[in-house]
């Protein structure tokens, strides 16, 4: 499992090709991967929003994130698991969140995916702070998975 706090913007796409071809190992045994990106939006609940601030607590927040993907990927048969997300000030049209999951079936990746997400968007110690121009907020709800 690779959990990783990110404070620069990052491609999701070369990050997993390149975690893709250094894991040789999986080859074989992986006949499934889920992959999930996640980009900031322009705006939220009916705003224009212009940037973000995702504040944490250094060393808690990985400890907690590494415990909620162990929980999710409890008795799914996971190989491997990679977690990106990002933290810091993060602008409209940037990744915030990649979660990849290896299986040797597609059912399993898929839940484990989805349920990582979920723990991400709704557990997981990241505070948000929207920048709406002139003024700013604390995003007190996330939106349905």
């Amino acid at each position: 499992m690779i959990i990783e706090l990110r404070e620069s913007p990052y491609d999701p796409y070369a990050e997993l090709g390149a975690f893709t071809r250094s894991r040789t190992d999986l080859v074989g045994k992986a006949g499934a991967n889920a992959v999930f990106i996640g980009t900031m939006r322009d705006f939220n609940e009916g705003d224009d929003v212009t940037g973000m601030f995702l504040e944490h607590y250094p060393g808690m927040t990985e400890r907690e994130l590494e415990r909620l993907c162990t929980q999710c990927s409890e008795g799914a048969g996971v190989l491997e698991l990679l977690v990106l997300h990002r933290i810091g000030a993060v602008e409209p049209g940037e990744h915030i969140v990649l979660v990849a999951a290896w299986t040797a079936h597609r059912a399993e990746a898929f839940r484990v995916c989805r349920d990582v997400m979920e723990a991400l968007k709704h557990r997981a110690p990241f505070w948000k702070k929207e920048n709406l121009g002139a003024r700013h907020r604390w995003v007190e709800k996330n939106t349905p998975g």
